[in-house]
């Protein structure tokens, strides 16, 4: 049987925290920004201007409220997203270590370089 792979898409909130994961993968990742708090309407053009209904949808947010703001509007309008989370110790994806982004992406079963799992 052949092994069909499914297009993984990560949605952050700020062009920074993009900047931030993209040098950490192997594979092409489409990350998508939201630009902070977003709309159902909103939600609803991602989904249509991304298929997202025929991708692997992850959500990487960060540990403050308008963090998990973001993610309790995309549980509900996207239910099998998955949620990626960072230690709260750090806040916002932005400053977060490099190594702490890519195990987590890891545990996720994204393919990262591995010179990012080193302290």
């Amino acid at each position: 049987m052949e092994r069909i792979d499914v297009e993984k898409v990560i949605i952050v909130e700020g062009i920074s925290d993009k900047k931030k994961i993209e040098p950490l993968f192997l594979d092409f990742v489409e990350i998508i920004c939201t630009n902070g708090t977003v709309s159902t309407e909103k939600i609803e053009e991602l989904v249509n201007e991304y298929d997202l209904d025929n991708k692997e949808v992850y959500i990487l947010a960060d540990a403050d409220y308008a963090g998990e703001k973001l993610r309790k509007q995309f549980k509900r309008e996207l239910p099998n997203a998955i949620h990626i989370y960072i230690d709260k110790v750090y806040h916002e994806v932005a400053t977060t270590p490099e190594y702490h982004l890519a195990a987590a992406l890891l545990n996720k079963h994204f393919n990262v370089d591995p010179k990012y799992l080193i302290k």
